[in-house]
């Protein structure tokens, strides 16, 4: 069910929560059009086959503070009204609650691996052996960026759009801007990237943490809650035969787990 169909474009918000935000950087140079980063594409080199990532591996990939299906814990129950299913699963209301306390968890989680990601460690964005991400600047042009830039002008963006009454309004009798869809959706794809770079580039950090059931409780939340209401891109999550999104194959095994039985495909 497609929430945007479901609900139209306005509803009544209530006023946000006064909950702060787990700090993040900030940057001089970030773009102020905040443009979308696109794929790079790379041959992948001649060798012996890449060792299977951690994070596909048994313990690891069955770590979960939850057992079972989280679809069951995004779906619409039966006899509820969408508008209070929703307001339920917000801040008051969806998507910015959601949103709000996916960005807020991730932002924790990378706050303790800003020393192990570096410029040095991590000198591109990177999601998957053959897989770099590029960002777009003010110019137009696609441009590499070390992932602790690019994470910060991730954040950064997002906590601006979530900030900004323009976009998310909180009075009632506001009306969304026509835009707001495709805002959430390219919200929703920006904070899966940075998922995708954590968990192909600091699984191991995040393992010796003791987090893994933590970190897999977040992600399979946001898996779940973005295919069951149709914010979530298969093409970004999975990326492309010669360029696949490491977590694509995490998806695939919780899918047949029965941790993610989604209709998305």
């Amino acid at each position: 069910m497609s929430f945007f169909n479901s609900i139209g474009r306005s509803m009544a918000r209530a006023p946000r929560s006064n909950t702060k935000r787990a700090p993040t950087p900030t940057s001089a140079t970030f773009p102020a059009d905040a443009q979308s980063p696109t794929v790079l594409k790379q041959s992948p080199s001649i060798g012996p086959p890449a060792p299977k990532p951690l994070y596909l591996c048994s313990p690891f990939v069955e770590a979960a503070l939850v057992k079972g299906n989280f679809k069951t814990i995004v779906v619409l129950p039966k006899y509820v009204d969408i508008m209070e299913w929703v307001a339920v699963n917000s801040m008051h209301a969806f998507p910015s609650r959601l949103l709000f306390d996916f960005y807020t968890n991730l932002n924790e989680f990378y706050g303790v691996l800003t020393e192990f990601c570096t410029q040095h460690n991590c000198p591109t964005m990177s999601a998957g052996p053959t897989l770099n991400y590029t960002w777009i600047n003010q110019d137009r042009k696609h441009v590499h960026l070390p992932a602790s830039t690019y994470i910060d002008y991730v954040m950064t963006w997002v906590a601006n759009m979530l900030d900004d009454d323009s976009v998310f309004p909180t009075k009632a009798g506001h009306d969304f801007p026509p835009s707001f869809p495709s805002t959430v959706k390219h919200i929703y794809r920006q904070l899966l990237r940075v998922f995708a770079h954590i968990y192909h580039a600091h699984f191991a950090q995040i393992l010796h943490l003791r987090s893994e059931p933590h970190f897999n409780s977040l992600f399979a939340h946001f898996l779940a809650f973005g295919a069951e209401f149709e914010l979530l891109e298969m093409k970004d999550l999975k990326g492309s035969s010669s360029s696949p999104v490491g977590v694509g194959a995490l998806w695939e095994r919780w899918k047949g787990m029965g941790i993610l039985a989604v209709s998305a495909s």
